[in-house]
Formats: C-alpha cells, sequence, structure tokens
C-alpha cells in the first residue's frame, strides 16, 4: 500500500469531495434503473423525458446541472434537484468517511458500504422499495470486508472486535473473530427486525416490516457489528418517529406505514453509526461505570 499519510489532508478531502461527487453521478444512475430493472452499464445516460444521449459536457457533477438551468439540454425538461443532491451528499459523506477513517486500507470499503446505503436511501424514498440486487451483494461484501480489514491494516478497526477479542474468542485469529463479529451483527440486525415483524403481524395481522428492511439490516449488521447494529435501529426508530409524528400532526389519515419508508431511517443510523457511533456507545456504557 502506498504511504497515504504523505499526503496533506487537505487535497485528501478534496480528492475525496470529487470522488464522491463522481460516484454520487453513478448512483444516480444507480437509483433511477435499478427500480426499473435496467442495466446501470448500458445504454449511455440519456434524458429520462426524450431519450437524448447525454454528453459529457453535460455529465459533470453539480456543475452541468447548474449550467443547464436544471433543465435537458434537448427537450428543455426540468432535471430533478434529486440529481445534484445525491452527488454533493455523496461528496460530503465520503469527506467525513475520510475524516473518520483517514489513510487507512479500511476507506475504500468503508467508502462502498456507504455508497450502498445512500443509494438504498434515495430508492425507498422514492419506490418504498429495497432492491435485492444491493442488498445481496451488499451482504456479501460485509463478510469479505470483515475478513479482509483486519488482514490488510492489522488493527482491530470494526467497533465491535475489541470487545469480541477479549471475550469467547479471546485467542482466535483476527479475522475469525471478525467474521463471527459479523454473523452476529446480522442476526441482530436483520433477526431483531424479522422478529419484530413476525410479531406484531400474528398480533395485529398487519404486515409492519418488509423484508427489504430485514435484508439491509442482515447487510448493515454484518459489516458495522452487534453494537452499532443496536445503535443504528434505535437512531432509525427515533428519527422515523419523529418525523412520523410530525406528519400525522399535519394529516389525519392516510398510511403512515407507505409515508415512511423505514429504510430511510435505517440508512441514516447506519451511516450515523458508522462515523459517531464508537464514541456514542463509549460515552453511554460510561454513564454505568
Amino acid at each position: 500500500m502506498p504511504d497515504l499519510s504523505l499526503v496533506p489532508p487537505a487535497f485528501g478531502y478534496i480528492l475525496a469531495a470529487v470522488f464522491g461527487a463522481i460516484i454520487g453521478s453513478f448512483l444516480n444512475v444507480v437509483i433511477h434503473r435499478v427500480p426499473l430493472e435496467e442495466s446501470i452499464v448500458f445504454p449511455n445516460s440519456r434524458c429520462p423525458s426524450c431519450g437524448a444521449v447525454i454528453a459529457f459536457y453535460d455529465n459533470i457533477p453539480v456543475v452541468s446541472w447548474m449550467l443547464l438551468g436544471a433543465k435537458c439540454r434537448g427537450c428543455k425538461e426540468r432535471i430533478s434537484f434529486r440529481y445534484p443532491a445525491v452527488e454533493l451528499l455523496t461528496a460530503a459523506m465520503f469527506v467525513a468517511v475520510a475524516w473518520h477513517v483517514g489513510p487507512s486500507a479500511a476507506l475504500p470499503f468503508d467508502l462502498i458500504f456507504v455508497s450502498a446505503v445512500l443509494a438504498l436511501i434515495f430508492i425507498d424514498a422514492e419506490h418504498m422499495i429495497l432492491p435485492n440486487v444491493i442488498t445481496y451483494p451488499g451482504m456479501v461484501f460485509a463478510v469479505v470486508a470483515r475478513i479482509a480489514i483486519p488482514y490488510l491494516t492489522g488493527t482491530l478497526h470494526f467497533d465491535d472486535l475489541p470487545w469480541l477479542s477479549q471475550g469467547m474468542f479471546a485467542g482466535m485469529p483476527v479475522w475469525v473473530t471478525s467474521l463471527a463479529g459479523a454473523v452476529i451483527g446480522a442476526l441482530i440486525g436483520g433477526g431483531s427486525l424479522w422478529l419484530m415483524g413476525w410479531t406484531w403481524e400474528k398480533l395485529r395481522g398487519i404486515e409492519a416490516m418488509g423484508l427489504g428492511d430485514v435484508k439491509m439490516m442482515f447487510m448493515v449488521g454484518a459489516y458495522v457489528g452487534w453494537r452499532l447494529t443496536i445503535l443504528t435501529i434505535f437512531v432509525g426508530v427515533l428519527t422515523g418517529s419523529i418525523v412520523g409524528v410530525a406528519l400525522m400532526a399535519r394529516q389525519r389519515d392516510g398510511n403512515m406505514q407507505m409515508l415512511l419508508p423505514f429504510g430511510i431511517f435505517l440508512g441514516l443510523g447506519s451511516i450515523a453509526s458508522l462515523l459517531f457511533g464508537t464514541q456514542l456507545v463509549e460515552w453511554y456504557a460510561g454513564q454505568f461505570r
């Protein structure tokens, strides 16, 4: 691995922002095409209204949207603000992850994880689905990352590894401990949501938890570990409840389950947990010592 510590921090953050905006442009393709079951590779980017191929100079993240006045060059149909929003948000998240992880071999893995979660958030917001083509490979990616990162970095990178290494897995190879942490996190994440949904459906006869949310939390739990998975669910429930109460205050009818796709809040919770979760958990645990 190159010595990334020699790169000036400011330059690294700028590079992360630019790269994040480019990945955000790709995520826009994923968000648009995956729910339609279209290829994310072919054909080239096209205007969803007139079908005209978008030239490379009209496909520069954020900049092209502003220069075009948020309109297609050909048909003049308005281009949704979602496109630059995704690009800007991805750029910001890449900077935040780069600041959190630093120059480490773990950085590309965390960036991929955040990218997948962002795609799920926006797809769930627009279509109220969490596609298997993202969550299933995400589970496999999480397992690979849990084995590879400790080997590449030589550190207990994941939040749950110090705890597991001192407990029942003391003396085991770090990759075995990390893999066990992935299994435990996945079971707590996806398993707890499945159990809650199953229990609610049996008691009330109403489906309360989609399997997409369960699969998403299998992916998240396998990657971040059991402690941050619990925090992810807590943040998701809390933020979802706040938004739900605010919406119910504005309207007295409507299906809140349909209005509030839970994957949005689980995704926000998982990113927050990745960036700040360890500090929050340690602070909370410190209140009882």
